[in-house]
């Protein structure tokens, strides 16, 4: 009889380890799920004036202090209205800037997300990659950005790639093939630099 209830005791304790193993299974899923949920991809759609809209989207975990920039000057309006004042074809198109001519910026700056300033950010500047435009300074970038047309990998490690290009790439490219800078720098005169009519951030 006794023999009998130790059986009995050892496999209700084996039902029981299987029982919590199966309830911290389904905890840690459950608790995955809900972090997936909650970190949902942020986008960008530029919007450009008799051109279309740019679909960028935003990668926070090479560069979240850029993404989290360019979100929260997106969603106050900074970039309504501004312009592309820059633009080489064969390399980039440049804006962001409520100059429009390559000085100005918001009212703060950011810490340069990039190798040579101590921070791992494996984005390379191939086609279609968004990335901060700064001084020599590598804590200079504030809401200046470019857009790369055509790989541009000697740029990695010095400065900010943040984001790719899902769709409208073509849009890059017609608005290089429509520009005529009037230097080597890729300087756009006011009168013709591509407008910027909106930035609209959603989340997938």
């Amino acid at each position: 009889m006794k023999r009998n209830k130790q059986i009995i005791f050892i496999l209700l304790a084996v039902i029981g380890v299987f029982m919590l193993a199966g309830c911290k299974e389904e905890k840690v899923t459950e608790n995955t799920a809900d972090a997936e949920a909650e970190y949902p991809t942020p986008f960008a759609q530029i919007d450009i004036e008799g051109y279309g809209t740019i679909t960028v989207q935003l990668d926070p975990s090479q560069a979240p202090i850029t993404v989290e920039n360019f979100i929260d000057l997106a969603g106050s309006g900074f970039y309504d209205g501004l312009t592309f004042h820059r633009i080489i074809d064969g390399f980039m198109i440049q804006g962001g800037d409520p100059e429009g001519n390559g000085t100005g910026g918001a009212d703060h700056e950011i810490k340069g997300e990039f190798a040579i300033n101590g921070v791992n950010n494996n984005i390379s500047h191939v086609r279609g990659v968004i990335s901060m435009a700064r001084s020599q300074n590598p804590d200079s970038a504030s809401s200046q950005f470019f857009i790369v047309q055509k790989d541009s990998k000697f740029l990695d490690g010095q400065y900010a790639g943040f984001g790719y290009v899902t769709e409208g790439i073509e849009i890059v490219d017609q608005i290089c093939k429509d520009a005529h800078p009037i230097d080597e720098n890729g300087t756009i005169l006011p009168q013709d630099q591509p407008v910027i009519k909106e930035i609209k951030i959603y989340y997938e």
